[in-house]
């Protein structure tokens, strides 16, 4: 969580400087970044929660409009000091827009006790659960992949995936394992290729920090458990009363795949949804 607020400021911070090149000179450009991202995380008030530093990144505004306003704020002091040659020891007047201090912020500005209070729940209301009371709104906004990152709190899926690009590619191969059970493949050895292949995912998903362990052995477990338990209780009902452990076995393996791709699916959408974060 952490890695993921810090890098909602880089990103935002980043598209600032990329905005200003060509814009500012390269020592304007790197004052103007140094600023800005103090101004962040003076702001951000060593906040570690990316909802609530994408709200303080979207009171900010658009990068680029910063950029316009810093060249023009420096424009202008130029000008001002061009003006006023003998004055040039007095710093140059601020338009009310200026960026030296950077955007007046809507909790900066002064009002009323009683307002400020009122504003502060509003804010609280509505930032906490974007989309509240409508179904899976969570989920909608996590599938928003052409999403602004600061509109939905660093929770849509493109933003997911490009900053867990291993924990996506674990979930895939698991996926991948489970697909190619149907298929008659050699062994691997004396393994079967779909297993070997769920034990590469299995590994990222258990050394991957982005999850809690529980969430990791829910995870990798679902397929075995769908294997094993599955087959079992299915296998079990196919059988009937015929007796026999022959008879047993053999609806176990015609059953036992198909159980270890309903674990697989389970597993996986457990993990992709520990991993939105969308509760």
């Amino acid at each position: 969580m952490i890695e993921r607020a810090d890098q909602l400021v880089l990103n935002y911070v980043s598209k600032a400087a990329d905005a200003a090149h060509g814009v500012l000179r390269p020592d304007q450009r790197l004052d103007f970044a140094r600023r800005l991202r103090a101004r962040i995380e003076q702001e951000r008030h060593g906040s570690q929660n990316a909802r609530d530093v994408a709200k303080v990144l979207a009171r900010f505004g658009d990068p680029v409009a910063l950029v316009e306003r810093e060249a023009r704020r420096l424009a202008e002091a130029a000008a001002a000091e061009r003006r006023e040659a003998p004055d040039a020891g007095k710093p140059a007047p601020e338009e009310p827009g200026s960026t030296r201090r950077f955007p007046a912020i809507v909790d900066d500005r002064d009002a009323p006790p009683g307002v400020r209070t009122y504003r502060r729940i509003a804010q609280e209301r509505v930032g906490e659960s974007p989309g509240r009371g409508l179904p899976f709104a969570g989920l909608r906004r996590a599938a928003m992949f052409s999403a602004n990152p600061m509109a939905t709190g660093g929770r849509d899926a493109r933003t997911i995936v490009k900053e867990h690009p291993r924990e996506t590619a674990a979930m895939v191969i698991l996926v991948v394992a489970a697909l190619l059970v149907p298929f008659d493949l050699p062994l691997l050895a004396i393994f079967p290729i779909p297993l070997v292949v769920w034990a590469g995912g299995a590994v990222i998903v258990l050394f991957s920090a982005s999850w809690q362990p529980r969430d990791r052995f829910l995870g990798v477990g679902a397929p075995l458990l769908g294997y094993t338990l599955g087959g079992v209780l299915v296998g079990g009902l196919r059988v009937g009363s015929a007796p026999g452990l022959e008879v047993f076995l053999t609806q176990f393996w015609s059953v036992s795949g198909t159980m270890f791709m309903i674990g697989t699916g389970v597993g996986v959408a457990w993990l992709a949804y520990r991993l939105l974060d969308v509760s």
